[in-house]
């Protein structure tokens, strides 16, 4: 478990050169690969720890390079494909079960990342699904906890796709116009730990602003 661990910190650490190593082993069937990791990270809550942010951008960035078979034009509706139907089943899950899943304290569905995201839709109301896209942890819960809460489909969707539009579309674009600038693909880990470190901020600063409220409040 503990090697299994560090693989991912490694894999997430380092995700520019491993990502090219597979498009190098896989060439085309990156976009399956990519495909798989953005669904997972999107639709399953047990999988809140995969990469996504600094994953699209590191695409992106590869995408980028001379020679390589990833288009960035195709890899973009590929994504984005990937994360509006992890979206969906994940609100599916959480419609049809969600309800004994929050009961239960289950060890591979932590309540505290649940209720930390039912603490942003308090705050942010309905745009929770447009803004978690850019959190890692709340954007894999945000659309379990709107089944749980029974939102209208067609609402959920309509916030669902405008996030995931701008998710998808900014970070891979992103990674394509400046991950082949010297100065970051020097220096790629620190950017990815700067992109993790950013988006980690809301949510902690709305988890850290709840807990104290409510403290003061009781």
């Amino acid at each position: 478990m503990l090697d299994l661990i560090q693989q991912l910190i490694d894999f997430i650490l380092h995700i520019d050169k491993h990502l090219l190593e597979i498009v190098t082993d896989y060439q085309t069937w990156t976009y399956l690969i990519l495909f798989a990791i953005i669904f997972c990270e999107t639709g399953l809550v047990v999988t809140p720890f995969l990469p996504g942010d600094s994953l699209l951008f590191a695409a992106g960035a590869i995408s980028a390079m001379e020679g390589n078979p990833i288009d960035v034009n195709l890899l973009v509706p590929t994504l984005l494909c990937a994360a509006v139907l992890g979206d969906n089943t994940n609100y599916w899950i959480g419609h049809l079960i969600g309800d004994r899943v929050y009961e239960r304290n289950y060890k591979l569905i932590k309540r505290k990342y649940i209720d930390q995201t039912h603490a942003f839709y308090e705050k942010h109301g309905k745009t929770t699904l447009i803004v978690a896209r850019f959190m890692p942890i709340v954007r894999t819960f945000a659309p379990f906890v709107a089944g749980i809460g029974k939102m209208k489909y067609l609402r959920f969707f309509s916030f669902s796709l405008i996030g995931n539009v701008l998710w998808v579309v900014l970070f891979t674009y992103a990674g394509n116009f400046f991950g082949n600038i010297p100065t970051i693909k020097q220096n790629f880990t620190l950017v990815v730990f700067a992109i993790i470190a950013i988006s980690l901020v809301p949510p902690i600063y709305t988890f850290i602003k709840v807990k104290y409220f409510s403290s003061k409040a009781s």
